[in-house]
């Protein structure tokens, strides 16, 4: 028994340093039904098949098409071309001697301009420069979207094979008790114990078996929660990494090392609030409303425009005689190159009021980044104090669960010498049971909170 609960711990410390070691990124189609999946590649299927990294693609493809748009605005001018026909039955001006007639006649235009903004308020300066920032924040947001999914399968991992191994711990203690019970009759045959005593042990096995039932529920409903999270085929079983041989990190005899931090709380906090994409959406965020209450102010200023243009016509009258299409098609050709300066005079306070949302929307991104910024240094400092109790508490709890395991095998073999009580024997076996599952609880704890850290720190889940 005490090698079942080493084995059980060393196989769930496991977890932590395969990560590293496991395999590259892999897509729906590179797992079939009998494939076994480490957690990174979990976290890799999860990534590729989630709905919101494809909601956060769609929206890095809009930032695209937005600074697209912004540079041929900055850069290029308007073209337009343009044509009409049209047949007129009522009075007219013949635009040869340009006095009224009434006879039907047929018009047809053609025409081509070009336009261009000088000045325009820096307008289409400030919207490229944020459509850039807007770029900047579409990553962001998707590597925030990875993150998030990535400690949720990371958590459901742990879940399940926390699960997998209490359901062997339960397994094994079912087969021990039913061992032990077995015994206890051919004992009672034979006059060395009491029907009280085989009664107990009964009623034991029983509770043993009642405890393995929940687990095992437990089990699978964990299992369904990484399934939904990853977006696994329903029609296919999910099967995970739960049984590490050997793994950095474990000596000799089985213990592990829990390694010292590599980095300070100040240095993760400060290097947080630099990287963290939370933080850097929030400043990109107020750059733009600082650019955009910028081109707000500026629009108050006059607007400068240069545009050119060439046209021609053509036209009949009904009765008489005109030149042909190709001749005044030529002869009709006209070109006009033109400047215009808008004065904004009275716009109703329009841009005025632009002006007080514009630094509104500042204000309010300005305050939103600092909320950001303190969010995320509570989150690390307090990530960093998880971290170190964790640590602490699995310590302890390795200790105990050590203890407990001694414990166990003494009273294991009082039992079967009838030294002490099926209740006693009862007693020691749940002191094992609750050490084994608060050790590995205490150990799943440590490792997610230490993965948090080390995402502060600039190391993302799937790479640690």
């Amino acid at each position: 028994m005490k090698n079942l609960f080493i084995k059980s711990v060393v196989v769930a410390l496991a977890l932590a340093e395969t990560v590293s070691a496991s395999g590259q990124t892999t897509g729906q189609t590179g797992f079939g039904k009998d494939s076994v999946m480490t957690l990174k590649e979990c976290m890799a299927y999860a990534i590729s098949n989630s709905t919101k990294i494809r909601i956060q693609q769609a929206a890095i493809g809009d930032a695209q098409i937005d600074r697209r748009d912004a540079a041929l605005r900055l850069f290029t001018p308007s073209i337009n071309a343009n044509t009409y026909a049209y047949y007129n039955f009522g009075r007219s001006i013949d635009p040869q001697t340009n006095t009224y007639f009434n006879t039907t006649s047929f018009h047809n235009n053609y025409g081509v301009s070009a336009g261009y903004d000088l000045f325009d308020g820096f307008q289409a300066v400030n919207n490229y420069k944020i459509s850039k920032t807007g770029m900047l924040i579409a990553d962001s947001q998707e590597k925030q979207a990875e993150a998030d999914i990535c400690l949720a399968v990371m958590e459901a991992y742990y879940n399940v094979v926390y699960y997998k191994r209490l359901v062997d711990v339960y397994e094994e203690q079912v087969s021990v008790a039913g061992q032990a019970l077995v015994k206890a009759r051919r004992q009672e045959e034979l006059g060395q114990k009491g029907h009280a005593d085989v009664i107990q042990m009964e009623a034991d096995l029983a509770d043993r078996q009642y405890e393995l039932i929940n687990t095992r529920n437990l089990y699978e409903q964990q299992r369904m929660t990484l399934s939904d999270l990853m977006f696994w085929p329903v029609e296919e079983d999910l099967v995970i990494d739960t049984d590490f041989r050997s793994f950095a990190g474990a000596q000799d005899d089985d213990t592990v090392i829990l390694r010292e931090p590599e980095a300070t709380e100040e240095s993760i906090v400060d290097f947080a609030l630099d990287h963290n994409p939370g933080v850097q959406i929030a400043q990109w965020q107020q750059l733009n409303a600082q650019r955009q209450l910028n081109t707000a102010k500026w629009q108050l200023l006059p607007t400068i425009g240069l545009y050119a243009g060439w046209s021609t016509s053509y036209y009949t009258y009904q009765g008489s005689q005109t030149a042909a299409f190709r001749d005044q098609f030529r002869n009709n050709g006209g070109e006009y190159v033109e400047v215009s300066l808008q004065i904004p005079i009275w716009n109703r306070l329009s841009k005025h009021s632009a002006i007080s949302r514009r630094r509104h929307a500042l204000d309010k991104a300005t305050a939103e980044l600092d909320q950001k910024r303190r969010d995320v240094e509570s989150e690390v400092r307090r990530a960093v104090q998880d971290r170190d109790g964790s640590a602490a508490a699995y310590q302890q709890a390795q200790h105990k669960a050590e203890v407990q395991a001694e414990a166990y095998a003494l009273n294991l073999k009082k039992l079967e010498q009838g030294l002490i009580s099926p209740l006693e024997f009862q007693t020691a076996n749940n002191n094992f049971l609750k050490a084994q599952a608060d050790e590995m609880n205490s150990l799943f704890k440590f490792l997610i909170k230490q993965a948090v850290v080390k995402y502060y720190n600039g190391v993302e889940y799937i790479d640690q």
